[in-house]
């Protein structure tokens, strides 16, 4: 996501008239109240809330695990390929409403494996949720398969084998779930079986984990982008070194701030640091487990002054234009091309 640099008179229809791409998006994690309400008597599951407005009472989170834990618990509704195809299509239809173009969607397979939910069920309900976007709503997408890192190597490298079959379909791989404890040396040589399987590499650091955890991640592991980052810019060499290579950080103000990681998005270190940090993607982590934020409520975060958007043209617009790929003339099935260069994962060059 841009820097919102907008005049005090921007106003929502010109935010939403931006094309946007979303880098940092846990599907799961995108559920509704409502669609798990509905799901859960789709396929006759009780869950532990009366109301929507309960599920909503207890999106109040402390921390990273306090999320972790309704996460997993909503995702239990997920069953079959049409609950994944409904769950995806969600998203995208609140993505195009806020002028996004394009996303790249994380989710985590061991999540539904380990419940009895085969691979290929979340697989092919997933992509059929991607298609239909793409040819309804303009939006392209790809997917990036993650591995819990609360779990064991040997479990990563069992999930790798199930995925295989799927490897055309795939931009890349990450690393998600809670963070301390479990650094990226763990998944070391799983990360560079995927990379040999050509998979980019990615990896959720320095969230609540060290800088350290960082150093991991592009020393060790050499990832191809970071997943928020925030502590990386507590290490002066560190935030110096992300800077000489390239390396994007996927960061989320908004969920940082959910998660009591911040106690103000005036507080948060990609905020305080944006002149001198490394480049970063800001995202909206808009719905699900994170109240929706809609583009109406985007000029409000840290106006500052600029051009009247009424008279120009945000330069964000044609850059976005020119990175974002033109997929109208092409078929689901040309999804592993160009994404965003230097930022979304791209199978090819």
């Amino acid at each position: 996501m841009t820097d919102a640099s907008f005049a005090p008179s921007a106003s929502a229809e010109f935010v939403r008239g931006l094309p946007k791409a979303e880098l940092h998006m846990h599907i799961e994690g995108s559920l509704e109240p409502e669609l798990m309400f509905e799901l859960a008597q789709r396929n006759g599951i009780t869950l532990p809330f009366a109301s929507v407005e309960e599920i909503r009472a207890a999106y109040d989170f402390s921390n990273l695990q306090d999320f972790l834990d309704i996460y997993y618990q909503g995702a239990g509704v997920l069953i079959t390929e049409a609950d994944f195809k409904d769950l995806a299509l969600a998203y995208f239809q609140r993505l195009a409403a806020d002028g996004g173009a394009h996303a790249e969607i994380f989710f985590d397979p061991q999540t539904h494996t380990d419940r009895g939910i085969a691979f290929d069920t979340v697989m092919n309900g997933l992509l059929a949720g991607m298609d239909e976007a793409e040819k309804t709503l303009g939006v392209t997408s790809k997917l990036i398969l993650c591995f819990l890192r609360h779990l064991s190597e040997e479990a990563a490298f069992e999930t790798l084998e199930q995925a295989k079959p799927w490897l055309a379909k795939l931009a890349g791989v990450g690393l998600d779930s809670s963070e301390v404890g479990h650094p990226p040396a763990k998944f070391a040589r799983v990360l560079q079986a995927s990379r040999d399987l050509g998979l980019k590499v990615v990896a959720h650091a320095g969230e609540e984990g060290p800088p350290a955890y960082v150093w991991e991640a592009i020393d060790l592991v050499k990832v191809d982008r970071i997943d928020h980052g925030n502590r990386a810019l507590e290490d002066e060499a560190l935030t110096a070194r992300l800077v000489k290579d390239g390396i994007t950080l996927t960061v989320c103000p908004l969920s940082n701030l959910k998660l009591c990681g911040v106690p103000s998005l005036d507080a948060h270190p990609a905020q305080a640091d944006a002149g001198a940090g490394p480049e970063g993607d800001r995202q909206l982590r808009r719905p699900g487990l994170f109240r929706r934020l809609s583009a109406g409520e985007l000029p409000g975060h840290r106006r500052r002054r600029g051009p009247d958007p009424r008279r120009h043209r945000h330069p964000g617009q044609e850059q976005l234009r020119r990175l974002v790929p033109d997929r109208r003339r092409e078929g689901p099935a040309d999804r592993g091309g160009r994404g965003l260069r230097g930022r979304s994962l791209s199978r090819a060059p």
